[in-house]
Formats: C-alpha cells, structure tokens, sequence
C-alpha cells in the first residue's frame, strides 16, 4: 500500500510563514498586501497562480514569486509548526504503507521542513512544484509520486485537506480521504468525497481499517 501526504493543512501549518511571505513580497514592491483571508482562501494553489487571482498582472507574478521564495525560506522553519498528531499519523502509516509527499509547495523547502520536524525519511518520494509542468489538480504530481516509487494505483491513497488534492487524487485514478485540518471546511470537501476525517492521524487510521477488512475479505475468498 502507498499513502501520499499533502503538506500544508495536512501535516503542517505553515499559515503564518505564508503571510508573512506574502505581506513582504507585496511591500518589497510597492503594493498594498490583501487580506489575510484573501491569501488563506488560496492556499493550497500553485504561487504563480495565487498571486493571479489576487491581482498580480501577469509581467510581475514571477518577481512577486522569487521574492516571496527568498523570505520564506528564511522564516519557514521559525513560523511553520507539524499539526496535532501529525507525527504520528506519519508514523503508523509507515508501519503499514509506503509513504510519499505530493504538495505544491516548492520541493526543496518542503524537504527542509520534513527534515527539520525529524520526519523525511519517513518518505520515499516528495513531489513539489517544480518536479511538474501541472500542479494539482491535475493528475501530473500523483501520477508521478506513483511512478517513482513503482506503486499499484489500487493499493494507493491521497490525504489531503483541499478539493484539489481530492480532485488530484480523482484524476490520478487513486483513492482520496480528505481531511478537516486545513484550507477547506467539512462543506467544502463533501462537494466532491465522502471520505472525509478529521486530521491525518485519523485519515490514516480509516485507511489501515479498511486495509484490514479487505485483506480479511480477501483471505476469506481463499479459504473457499
């Protein structure tokens, strides 16, 4: 079995990193920072493409982008804190499955988080935004994950806590269990899944269940 983490909501919450990266990007240049909810809304998505939506024009967005790069790779691991049980949930999901990460943030600061909280090499494989031409939703960073580490797209989950990772994880032809803990509500995320816990802890605990009753159904159809 291969479970692959988002990171953002699902085992980290980097909020704080984030705006202010965002608010610094904005002044170094001149511009009047949105609010906080504005940026909250979008995480989850691509830079590139927040900075679209909040109104970057086109000819700045990749400026904005480095700059707001440069800042948080210097705040990152003061401003970004594991999420309640996260540890733990990567640490029984390990007992069990293969693991990989599949997140649009950059793959390299990713990385040094994971390092940094002790847990990467809990992981085979990260996946990040410059690994891929398209980011989630598109199928490109799950199907890549999967490729890498020579998985079975049927013994594979995707926990992630926006309807992109589900969407991602629907495209990619695995299964999703969304989780609660992040960027999108309980409302949000049953637009598009019933597989919906609370955090990663519990996510990983349904999928280990429900791994267990399919190998006992499976033993069972044997012993015919």
């Amino acid at each position: 079995m291969t479970i692959l983490f988002d990171l953002d909501g699902t085992l980290i919450d980097s909020t704080e990193a984030i705006l202010e990266s965002f608010h610094h990007s904005y002044r170094v240049h001149g511009r009047t920072p949105p609010d906080d909810a504005a940026i909250k809304a979008l995480i989850g998505h691509p830079l590139d493409g927040m900075y679209r939506a909040l109104g970057i024009e086109e000819a700045m967005v990749w400026t904005l982008v480095d700059t707001y790069k440069a800042h948080y790779r210097q705040i990152s691991t003061q401003k970004t804190v594991l999420l309640e049980s996260a540890r733990e949930a990567v640490s029984e999901a390990a007992k069990f499955a293969r693991l990989g990460v599949v997140t649009t943030k950059t793959g390299r600061y990713s990385r040094e988080l994971l390092e940094h909280f002790g847990v990467m090499h809990h992981f085979e494989v990260l996946i990040g935004r410059e690994d891929v031409e398209h980011p989630k939703p598109h199928p490109e960073p799950i199907e890549k994950a999967v490729a890498i580490m020579a998985s079975e797209k049927g013994s594979c989950w995707m926990i992630g806590d926006t309807r992109l990772d589900v969407e991602a994880a629907h495209n990619a032809s695995v299964r999703c269990m969304a989780v609660t803990s992040g960027y999108d509500s309980y409302e949000q995320l049953s637009t598009m899944t019933e597989s919906i816990a609370g955090n990663a802890l519990e996510a990983v605990r349904r999928i280990a269940e429900m791994a267990k009753i399919h190998t006992e159904a499976a033993n069972c159809d044997k012993g015919r």
